[in-house]
C-alpha cells in the first residue's frame, strides 16, 4: 500500500534534500529510520529536490509499506529516532499509483530576507543592512513573471529537463517590519530558478536592471543574463498540493 509522508525540516545540515553518496540528505536519514522501523530497506520518494542549505516547511514523499502498522506509533518513532532538525507531521493513505513528485499540481516557495542583523535569523534568512530597495518596481517585475512560460533564464546550467516551461500562479514582495518576503507558486521549478527570480528581482530594487530589461533577460532564455542567485538559508519550501483524489480517507 502506497502512503504520502509529511514533514518539515530545517536544512541548515544537510546538503540537500536528495540523497548524496558523499554527504548527508534528509531523504537518506528518512529512509534510514524507516527502515529501522520496519526492519527492512525502505526508499522514499519525494515531491522533488531542495539544494543544500534550503529549508522545508512542509515536504511530501510517498512510500510503499506492506505492513500493518498504528500511524501514531510510528509517527512516535519516527520523530524519536530523526534528529530535530527533520519532523515527521502525517502518515497518509493514499491511491497505489499516487506520485509524490508527479501529481503535485502546485508548490510554493518564500525567501525570507532580514533587513538588519539578528544572531538568531543566521541560519533561516538573508540579513542585509543599509540596501535601499524599490519594492513597488520589485513588485511590477514580479507580476512579469506570471506574463512568460519559458524560464531557461534562470535556471541551472547544465540541468538535465524536457522543458523549461513552468505556470507562475503567484509572485509577490511582502513587507513585514524587518522582514521581507518573496512568496512565488507554480506548478513546477526549475533548479535554483527561485534564487535566480530573487537574485534579478534586488536587482531591479537596485536600480541595476530596468523593467523591460527584466523582460529581454526572462526572452534570452540565457543564465548569464540573469542575476546572482541569493543564498540558500533564505529559501523554504512552504506548500506542495496534490489533488483530492489522490488520498484515501479511512
Amino acid at each position: 500500500m502506497r502512503y504520502f509522508i509529511e514533514l518539515s525540516y530545517k536544512g541548515t545540515n544537510y546538503h540537500g534534500w536528495q540523497y548524496q553518496p558523499n554527504a548527508i540528505s534528509v531523504q537518506e536519514l528518512l529512509n534510514k529510520a524507516l527502515s529501522t522501523i520496519f526492519r527492512t530497506t525502505i526508499d522514499v520518494l519525494g515531491a522533488g529536490r531542495t539544494d543544500s542549505g534550503v529549508h522545508a516547511a512542509q515536504m511530501f514523499a510517498h512510500v510503499d509499506l506492506d505492513h500493518k502498522f498504528k500511524v501514531d506509533e510510528v509517527l512516535y518513532k519516527l520523530n524519536s529516532i530523526l534528529p530535530n532538525d527533520i519532523v515527521v507531521h502525517k502518515i497518509l493513505r493514499t491511491t497505489d499509483d499516487a506520485h509524490a513528485r508527479f501529481d503535485a499540481i502546485s508548490r510554493s516557495y518564500e525567501y525570507r530576507i532580514f533587513r538588519g542583523r539578528n544572531p538568531f535569523l543566521t541560519e533561516t534568512t538573508w540579513q542585509l543592512i543599509n540596501k535601499k530597495l524599490n519594492i513597488d518596481k520589485m513588485n511590477e517585475a514580479a507580476e512579469i513573471l506570471l506574463t512568460y512560460t519559458n524560464f531557461q533564464c534562470f535556471s541551472r546550467s547544465n540541468t538535465d529537463v524536457k522543458t523549461y516551461n513552468c505556470k507562475i500562479s503567484n509572485a509577490k514582495w511582502i513587507e513585514d517590519d524587518k522582514f521581507l518576503i518573496f512568496h512565488i507558486s507554480a506548478d513546477r521549478f526549475l533548479r535554483n530558478m527561485v534564487r535566480a527570480v530573487v537574485g534579478t528581482l534586488l536587482e531591479i530594487g537596485e536600480g541595476k536592471v530596468s523593467i523591460e530589461d527584466f523582460k529581454k533577460i526572462i526572452e534570452s532564455k540565457n543564465r548569464s543574463n540573469a542575476g546572482p542567485s541569493v543564498p540558500a538559508q533564505g529559501l523554504f519550501l512552504t506548500k506542495v498540493e496534490y489533488p483530492k483524489t489522490v488520498f484515501i480517507n479511512e
